[in-house]
């Protein structure tokens, strides 16, 4: 039995009757546990990814205690993830013990399937006021940690600040996810921190720090803690798909590959981590591995998957590099009726037909974007980085010129990299070092991103006019 990082699950007390339920189905021996048991069992199989045990546990924990509440409760969750209403509703009545609060968190977490979240709330409080207050802080607990499954973080905030909690890991540990579900990255940061002053030896927390550093732009910060849960478990496959995450946002490409193939051994690989490999591959140039990579996880994907679109998108590109222009267009057109952004794509597709010298064609489908824009300026950068991308350097720098002066206002900050870039490859010295300035001063990332070949690896983007004056004034 491998450690799942969760307390109970990780317990003597579960380990011991996990043990004794799964030799008493290898000898075939009947074994007596209550509801609750099977219950916990079928949990921690449900949790570690074997749910064709989990499902047997239940229907075994069914036969026995058919009006049981937790085994009902489990199925009820079951088809509430598939949409199947009217099963849950059947196992939901099935329970016996209606005061029990899992019936009541049923009955809520039904109407908040249905999304009929305000509905479910009403019920919730009005549940709330027959609460004896000695368990009041483990009804807030229940609430809020049953919204947080359902993504409603906000919920979920609400309700955990009905209390002042007790101070316990569960409790900290729940405010980090639901602050993490907020937004508020730099607090769930601090709060996974404290957890592991705690217990320095969870990799859970370790992963939960990582993704908080992963989305504050810490990158390196979250592969040194995915490295240490990975040190705790060399098999989890959490910390090495986070792992994985913040290698390729560094750009380590290779390293990204090996530990997308690693996660991919452990489970089964998804389209997420596909999608990443390819375009880890694509950024090697290894454009034919990128491309079968990347119709696996088309293969994979879920008509509904939010990553259709970016897997079309690199699919285009690689047909384009490959020299397959017609396929690469068709992969653009797929993504007509996809919930995603047409006018971006639409600047992808010009940018494709100029990478084939198409000049005519992509003019009219970025005049096209921005008309559908109405001349946004994000979709005018793009498209003026498209010119620069596909060497079309002077033509590029004209309408940045025309760009800077006409189109953008003083708050806005993209772009200048861009056309210091334009500047250097023309060898206009003073317009460089000017255009610089202004990329430096008012968006450093984007220009640690775009001119950061042109300077030591180890050097801050707000010291790269210095260094450059100096170079070109000596």
């Amino acid at each position: 039995m491998k450690k799942t990082g969760d307390e109970y699950f990780d317990s003597e007390e579960f380990r011991n009757t996990l043990e004794s339920y799964e030799e008493s189905v290898r000898s075939g021996h009947p074994l007596f546990l209550d509801a609750d048991d099977l219950a916990d069992i079928a949990d921690y199989y449900h949790f570690t990814g074997i749910d064709q045990q989990a499902d047997e546990v239940i229907e075994y924990a069914l036969s026995l205690y058919p009006n049981a509440t937790l085994p009902n409760v489990f199925k009820a969750r079951e088809a509430l993830a598939i949409g199947d209403y009217d099963s849950a509703v059947e196992y939901i009545e099935q329970i016996e013990n209606q005061d029990d609060p899992e019936y009541h968190y049923m009955q809520a977490e039904l109407l908040i399937a249905k999304d009929q979240v305000e509905k479910a709330d009403e019920y919730l409080r009005e549940y709330f006021a027959t609460v004896p207050p000695e368990e009041y802080q483990d009804f807030v607990y229940d609430i809020a940690n049953i919204y947080f499954d359902y993504g409603l973080s906000d919920k979920a905030y609400e309700w955990l600040m009905r209390t002042k909690g007790d101070g316990s890991n569960d409790f900290k540990e729940l405010m980090a996810r639901i602050l993490f579900g907020l937004g508020k990255y730099k607090d769930s940061e601090r709060i996974f921190n404290e957890l592991l002053d705690r217990d320095p030896y969870s990799k859970r927390y370790w992963n939960g720090l990582a993704n908080a550093q992963f989305m504050n732009e810490d990158f390196s910060g979250s592969v040194t803690s995915s490295e240490y849960a990975i040190a705790i478990d060399p098999n989890d496959a959490d910390s090495l798909l986070n792992k994985a995450n913040a290698l390729y946002r560094l750009g380590n490409f290779e390293e990204a590959i090996r530990y997308y193939d690693r996660f991919g051994e452990l489970v089964q690989p998804d389209e997420f981590s596909l999608l990443h490999k390819g375009s880890s591959l694509v950024n090697l140039n290894r454009h034919d591995e990128a491309f079968s990579t990347l119709l696996q996880a088309l293969k994979i994907s879920p008509a509904d998957s939010p990553f259709l679109p970016q897997i079309y998108q690199e699919l285009a590109f690689c047909c384009s590099t490959l020299g397959r222009l017609d396929e690469a267009l068709d992969y653009i057109e797929r993504t007509r009726d996809l919930d995603c952004d047409h006018i971006d794509m639409l600047v992808l597709k010009g940018h494709i037909l100029l990478e084939h010298n198409h000049i005519h064609e992509a003019e009219e489908v970025f005049k096209n974007a921005m008309i559908r824009s109405e001349e946004d300026p994000l979709v005018i950068l793009r498209i003026l980085v498209s010119l620069y991308d596909n060497k079309y350097v002077k033509a590029a720098y004209e309408m940045f010129k025309k760009f800077f002066a006409l189109i953008v206002n003083e708050d806005f900050n993209q772009g200048y990299s861009y056309m210091a870039l334009c500047c250097w490859d023309l060898n206009f010295t003073e317009e460089f070092l000017m255009y610089l300035r202004l990329a430096v001063e008012r968006n450093p990332r984007e220009a640690r991103q775009v001119l950061g070949h042109l300077f030591p690896e180890e050097m801050a983007a707000k010291d790269y006019y210095q260094y450059m004056y100096n170079k070109l004034k000596k």
